[in-house]
């Protein structure tokens, strides 16, 4: 009877361990509460070789076609990787794009990306920066043939993938293994849900933290902050942009004036605010939605049924907003330029 016992344990910690070195290597720890990332890096595992390679095509303006700009010309560490400078994304030539640069966090949980959902992988995500013709302009294989001229880059590809070739499936997933790793998982509001010692609400943060829920986290779901969902929230069009959201994928018109919904993470210092920055402060994103109109035309359904905010109750919404800044994410040196 003993050794039946032991030889079942036996086989469940095998069984555990087996299940346990199955897990690809993502590159970092899943939080505590969080949901298992969506992004499959079973095709692309964590390497540091990688995760450096990725950072170093990040940061680096040989991807655009006069190589004047880079990735992170849009997208700055401290700013969560948003952009603060512009409404819109700028580009080459002095080119200016159609929407705001989102925030770069926590990319590894989204199932699609840029604001009208248009993509749904990681790796394929920052194609689209790289041809646009308004932001980056260049051809991916031209990319790979301007890599290739690059002694330094065939040293980084051999170290990264084991060889020297490289290809514009390299280049992406390098790209993604850096971008899916930027993780934001240490704001105060975190040490907080942790029970850390010696971290508490303000009493103004703990009403804001009541009202939102009550208000804000049908979209804004916590751990991430948003359900990445495509949802209208009722902004009047901009007459010159003429931007109708998912619309412009789909030509359903139930899909007009549908984006996706931003992680609140580090909203501090992710303005302007909106998919085309039209917000350059939080207060005025809660006045949006204090008088939004619940006739709306478009507008979704989770904001048919936002109650009024009060003065006193926007104010107390943003300080519970500032708990969710994570300051050893945005100054984390491992995630800026590469010295």
């Amino acid at each position: 009877m003993k050794s039946s016992i032991f030889l079942f344990l036996f086989l469940f910690i095998a069984v555990l361990v087996s299940f346990k070195s199955s897990k690809p290597n993502m590159g970092f720890e899943i939080p505590k509460g969080w949901p298992d990332p969506l992004y499959y890096f079973k095709g692309n595992e964590f390497t540091e070789d990688k995760f450096q390679l990725g950072r170093k095509l990040f940061y680096d303006p040989i991807l655009s076609r006069d190589s004047s700009i880079s990735c992170s010309s849009c997208h700055v560490s401290f700013s969560a990787f948003a952009h603060t400078d512009h409404a819109l994304s700028h580009g080459i030539d002095g080119r200016v794009g159609r929407r705001n640069a989102p925030a770069l966090i926590n990319m590894a949980w989204n199932p699609y990306f840029h604001w009208d959902g248009s993509l749904g992988n990681i790796e394929r995500q920052s194609m689209e920066p790289i041809r646009n013709h308004n932001e980056m302009d260049f051809n991916l294989d031209s990319a790979v043939s301007r890599l290739l001229r690059n002694k330094f880059y065939n040293g980084l590809f051999e170290k990264a993938w084991g060889d020297s070739e490289i290809t514009v499936r390299r280049m992406l997933q390098s790209l993604a293994i850096f971008t899916s790793n930027l993780v934001s998982s240490n704001s105060k509001y975190d040490k907080i849900m942790r029970k850390e010692r010696g971290v508490a609400f303000t009493n103004q943060e703990k009403n804001g933290y009541i009202l939102f829920k009550k208000n804000c986290a049908s979209c804004h779901k916590e751990p991430l902050f948003s359900t990445y969902k495509l949802k209208s929230n009722g902004l009047p069009i901009d007459l010159e942009l003429k931007d109708y959201g998912h619309y412009t994928i789909s030509e359903y018109y139930k899909d007009s004036f549908l984006f996706k919904v931003p992680t609140l993470r580090n909203i501090e210092f992710t303005f302007p605010y909106m998919h085309d920055g039209r917000f350059k402060k939080l207060k005025d994103v809660l006045k949006h939605y204090a008088e939004l109109n619940p006739k709306t035309p478009y507008l979704s359904k989770e904001l048919r049924k936002i109650k009024p905010l009060s003065s006193n109750d926007q104010k107390d919404i943003i300080a519970f907003l500032l708990t969710l800044t994570d300051k050893e994410f945005l100054y984390n040196p491992r995630y800026q330029f590469p010295r």
